[in-house]
């Protein structure tokens, strides 16, 4: 008869081997679980993602789709749904628990991205909508092709003249698939059209100079001439015919509002209690504006100091200079305050803003795919004042570019905002994550880091401000900036929501984010299109308590680089995949 303990190390024995056994068997179940997932997402981006929307390969990098166009026509939009709801099932049909949790995240990322696509096609469909879907669709897949010199000049040029040889038809088809255009967005599109033909007329020809075949540049000037002709007989359908009987309406309404936050940011918290969140960091950054206004100008109202701050701007012609000026002293900042690991010494490019861009951007950071093997430039746009204009739209546009400001933008576009962002994109080997992610994450990182920066000790007397009121001046640009994008934030809610009208929101910039008129009326009209655009402040929000979660797990353990870099190792998905991977639970993003 064994005694107890005899019988206790028999049963522990058996149990460490059986364990020994299933181990490497669950080990390899795993492996296999996350490989085959892996294979359907390369099915999905080879069959799928990449030859419907070859515009959006040539900007990654992929360069097998140069030839091709987006199929703009009603069939086409018909075909995606089909496929989208075929890659749905299957992905959805995968078990995620079998799945280690990177891969996990990337089932979850690509279910999101088709769901969203879905929502776009069947919901709110901006193909039946938008006309600035066609014109200005068209202008980017060209300039996806002028931008970077991925290919010499003449092989460039063909897949160019292949492309716009395509591009008729997409504006044929706009006409035939227009229904229920809301009047902004015609007028959005009327408005971009002079850009769009200038860029045909004008960039494209400039561009490819070089090109040295005759007979190709001779194809070259007949195809692009039919595109300019054909833009502009679109210009002249817009006006005359389409505009007149633009009576849709651009909001989503809060039902296509929160599914597009759940799909797109993984946020599903309810409308209002993000509208409660947004208010109560309006106030708390318009308190603190306050507060520094003081400082600088005890005598005077926070609105005579942001006059004060508006007006000191470079002249436009010194704008690009004044940018390029701010490297220097951020790059040094981030390396000897150990903010973040900067993966490469090389800068980007600073240039004026695209003609077909202007209309609803005033400063963005432009990176090369992340598999684009030869021209990796990066640009850092910043849109000028147009030389038509009077002086008083000048200096009303320009108070945006005050010099704290500039600073600000700096920060976010490009060290350690943006750009630092794309750097580390690199050394990810994750193809979804390379390609799919979300704007809380990405653009939630650069407004990140404005506040981030200030509140580690940059822009202090000596450390980029020369003295106390030029530091006071620069965290003032930096919560202006800050409440520009709360603004934004409680404009998308209230927008589409049907709680605010055009003309309230535009106030809304002005009287509570502290804007120009001219900012409020360009903010407004990217708001009607780009109904999400809370991403800012909701992206912010949920890093700053993901980092505020994790210090006090780790108590005096905790890096802020370290957390940093742990950040950007992991793409840009939606910060509940970045909550699930650094804290290893499924907490509340905000």
């Amino acid at each position: 008869m064994r005694t107890t303990a005899a019988l206790l190390l028999s049963v522990g024995a058996t149990l460490f081997a059986t364990l020994a056994v299933a181990q490497p068997h669950a080990a390899a179940a795993a492996a296999e679980a996350d490989a085959a997932l892996m294979r359907l997402a390369d099915d999905f981006l080879d069959d799928f993602y990449f030859p419907v929307n070859p515009t959006l390969a040539t900007e990654d990098g992929i360069h097998r789709y140069d030839e091709q166009l987006e199929d703009y026509s009603r069939t086409g939009v018909e075909r995606q749904i089909a496929a989208l709801h075929a890659y749905e099932r299957r992905f959805a049909g995968v078990d995620a628990a079998a799945l280690s949790e990177r891969v996990r995240g990337d089932r979850d990322l690509l279910l999101s991205y088709i769901r969203s696509a879905l929502l776009s096609l069947q919901t709110i469909r901006p193909w039946q909508k938008n006309p600035d879907y066609y014109s200005s669709g068209i202008t980017a897949s060209a300039f996806a092709i002028m931008e970077r010199e991925f290919a010499p000049p003449n092989e460039r040029l063909r897949v160019l003249v292949a492309r716009e040889r395509l591009m008729p038809a997409a504006l044929r088809a706009a006409r035939e698939n227009l229904r229920d255009a809301p009047e902004v967005f015609t007028r959005i599109a009327i408005e971009q059209l002079p850009g769009d033909v200038s860029f045909f007329a004008h960039d494209l020809p400039r561009a490819f100079a070089a090109a040295d075949d005759a007979a190709l540049n001779a194809s070259f000037r007949a195809v692009n001439d039919q595109v300019i002709e054909a833009l502009k007989s679109y210009q002249t359908w817009l006006r005359r015919q389409l505009l007149p009987r633009s009576h849709g309406d651009f909001r989503l309404g809060a039902g296509a509002l929160r599914a597009k936050l759940s799909y797109d940011e993984m946020v599903d918290t309810p409308l209002d209690r993000l509208l409660a969140i947004g208010f109560t960091d309006l106030r708390r950054n318009q308190a603190e504006f306050a507060r520094v206004a003081r400082q600088v100008e005890p005598d005077k109202s926070p609105r005579q100091v942001l006059a004060e701050l508006a007006a000191d701007h470079p002249p436009p012609d010194r704008l690009l200079e004044s940018f390029g000026a701010t490297f220097d002293g951020l790059i040094g900042f981030i390396d000897s305050h150990r903010i973040v690991t900067i993966p490469s010494s090389v800068r980007p490019i600073l240039r004026e803003t695209p003609p077909f861009m202007r209309a609803t951007t005033f400063a963005s950071m432009d990176t090369p795919g992340p598999f684009e093997p030869v021209a990796q430039e990066a640009y850092f746009n910043v849109t000028l004042p147009e030389k038509s204009w009077d002086r008083q739209r000048t200096d009303g546009f320009m108070a945006q570019f005050n010099y704290p400001v500039i600073s600000n933008v700096a920060v976010h576009e490009a060290y350690p905002g943006h750009y630092i962002q794309f750097l580390w994109m690199h050394g990810i080997d994750d193809r979804v994550r390379k390609l799919i992610g979300a704007n809380s994450n990405s653009e939630g990182w650069a407004h990140y880091c404005e506040q981030m920066m200030l509140d580690e000790g940059y822009g202090q007397p000596g450390v980029g401000a020369q003295d106390e009121r030029q530091a006071h001046m620069m965290r003032l640009g930096q919560l202006q900036d800050a409440l520009l994008r709360d603004a934004r934030y409680i404009v998308a809610i209230k927008l589409h929501a049907g709680h605010m009208t055009l003309e309230q929101a535009v106030d809304f910039f002005v009287d509570e984010g502290y804007q120009s008129r001219q900012v409020g009326e360009v903010e407004t009209k990217r708001g009607t299109s780009d109904p999400t655009y809370l991403y800012y402040t909701l992206g912010k929000l949920q890093i700053l308590k993901l980092r505020s979660d994790l210090q006090a797990r780790e108590g005096g353990a905790f890096r802020l680089k370290d957390f940093h870099d742990a950040f950007l190792q992991q793409g840009f998905p939606p910060i509940r995949i970045v909550r699930r991977a650094l804290l290893q639970d499924d907490s509340p993003t905000l």
